[in-house]
């Protein structure tokens, strides 16, 4: 297997597979997990063993099946939030890079007044303003990421705007928009492939840390960030309840990193030969 004429890294094959399995128990968690998460099926915070491979919860649900029906709700937040940022954050990015003057400065300082506050507090100020709920987490996170997409894709286009055949393409009367959709846009894909990489891990790991607080998910919904909150309790007795879903959050966002620098090791043509 060949990537943009290189071999892929280690760290993309981990990095793909892992992200692959959990995709994989997301799509069919129906028929992987042994349980209803949401059905008590033993006692209270049974420790992990051959029925029970992730124990119980405190209500004597079973933990391994809410970690796989967990990884559905966590999956899809990533996807949906990445979808919102890198649409809406490109499209900024498009606009004011290709048009420049006051179109740009207007568009630029809107991006620098969402960029002086950090994600995490961005996404907090959004879910303030909606309500908690998993689907406002989703607008939150996709919002708080538009900034880095469109300082992104302005970057690319800066540079991608100055070429001969852009210019001669204005020259013959193409719309803007057909050059923007079919000679700059193109050009953008890369850098936005290694970034919704990124952002997807990111993504996930803002969306459990809202859960957590109890801005996102809702009992009884299965989701990683709410489950290790619910555990963090009896962390001491029932240390079981919040560590796997814990460490579903690791290997996701850890697979997610290691897919994205191996992408952008193998695509940029600034690194081949290294």
């Amino acid at each position: 297997m060949m990537v943009a004429g290189r071999t892929p890294t280690p760290g993309f094959i981990a990095g793909s597979c892992i992200l692959a399995g959990w995709v994989l128990l997301a799509i069919f968690a129906a028929l992987g997990s042994p349980h209803d998460p949401l059905v008590t099926v033993s006692g209270a915070r049974e420790a992990p063993s051959a029925e029970f491979w992730f124990g119980t919860d405190r209500l004597g649900r079973d933990v391994f099946s809410r970690v796989i029906y967990g990884a559905r709700v966590s999956l899809i937040l990533g996807f949906i939030s990445v979808a919102i940022g890198s649409v809406l954050g490109s499209a900024l990015g498009l606009v004011s890079g290709y048009y420049r003057g006051a179109v740009d400065t207007v568009l630029m300082r809107m991006v620098d007044a969402m960029l002086a506050f950090p994600g995490i507090l961005l996404a907090l100020v959004v879910i303030a303003a909606l309500g908690p709920s998993i689907t406002n987490v989703m607008v939150a996170v996709g919002v708080s990421t538009i900034p880095r997409y469109a300082r992104l894709v302005r970057g690319t286009v800066l540079t991608v705007r100055e070429q001969e055949y852009i210019d001669a393409a204005r020259l013959l009367g193409v719309p803007d928009l057909r050059i923007i959709l079919r000679h700059v846009l193109p050009n953008t894909a890369i850098p936005l492939l290694v970034l919704s990489t990124l952002e997807f891990g990111h993504a996930i790991s803002v969306g459990a840390g809202l859960s957590f607080l109890g801005l996102g998910a809702q009992p009884p919904t299965p989701e990683w960030g709410l489950m290790v909150a619910v555990g963090r309790e009896v962390l001491g007795r029932a240390w079981w309840i919040s560590t796997f879903p814990g460490l579903a959050i690791f290997t996701v966002v850890m697979a997610t990193n290691l897919l994205g620098d191996s992408l952008q090791e193998m695509l940029d043509p600034r690194l081949k030969g290294r």
